[in-house]
């Protein structure tokens, strides 16, 4: 019986060694350690709250890219998706699209180290609104599952109502972060705004943390002062979650350091 129990302690920690080791294995190096993932960034909608046209979004997804390539991904592995991709020449995005976005995950992912994927948009408790769809959670989670896998995965979703997502999306190799709980708005998509205030301080708190680990936390800190500055309420409640076999890697997925003033 000693035996037996001993044996079968060494097998359960053989196969967590052997998790783990799979996903330190999936990245080139620890000096670059994003420099071969893969990214999707969508903005899903050109309308504001009321109804009017408004740059939040695509404003978001321009500089969310951004951040992404200085993570050290390369241009390549980056790709973009807007619903008014012929107003914008420079970074040449994708028409918004359920399919191409799929269609691009299913290019890159297989050979990539771990999938960055990351959604502004406006929801409801379906889903996030891409074009004149509803994403809803479960179709996300299968897009994911067939093209990212077990890979190491960090989901975004920037839209009122996102958290819907955690529960379909929840796997032990994903981390998802949304803008707001199951049950409430997110702020900061009008017309006027230049991005939503998730966005905004997920570009804020980037350039200041050294983990996504990090990072969600600061994100959360930062939406709730900026709610409350502004008399906000209810809160929107930003949602993290880590699955455990990502939870001890993140540490070691470590933002370069900002450049020195």
């Amino acid at each position: 019986m000693i035996r037996q129990r001993a044996g079968l302690r060494f097998r359960i920690c053989a196969l967590a060694f052997g998790l783990a080791c799979g996903l330190l294995i999936a990245r080139p190096s620890l000096a670059a350690p994003f420099e071969s993932w893969a990214a999707v960034v969508v903005a899903g909608d050109s309308k504001g709250s009321l109804g009017g046209p408004t740059e939040a979004f695509d404003n978001a997804r321009r500089d969310i890219a951004k951040a992404f390539s200085g993570l050290g991904l390369a241009p390549g592995q980056i790709v973009q998706f807007s619903v008014r991709p012929e107003a914008e020449r420079a970074q040449k995005p994708q028409k918004s699209s359920v399919r191409g976005i799929y269609d691009s995950l299913g290019a890159m992912a297989p050979g990539a180290a771990g999938c960055l994927v990351y959604f502004t948009s406006h929801g409801d408790p379906r889903g996030a609104l891409v074009d004149d769809q509803i994403l809803p959670p479960s179709i996300l989670g299968a897009m994911l599952d067939r093209s990212c896998g077990t890979k190491p995965t960090v989901v975004v979703i920037s839209a009122c109502f996102s958290g819907v997502f955690v529960p379909a999306l929840a796997k032990p190799n994903r981390m998802i972060l949304t803008a707001a709980r199951p049950d409430r708005t997110s702020f900061g998509c009008g017309e006027a705004d230049t991005y939503p205030y998730f966005d905004a301080c997920f570009l804020s708190a980037l350039s200041q943390v050294g983990d996504f680990i990090a990072l969600g936390r600061a994100v959360g800190v930062c939406v709730r002062d900026r709610e409350r500055e502004a008399g906000l309420s209810p809160p929107s409640e930003p949602q993290v979650w880590i699955g455990p076999q990502l939870r001890p890697l993140l540490p070691l997925l470590s933002f370069p350091a900002p450049p020195s003033r």
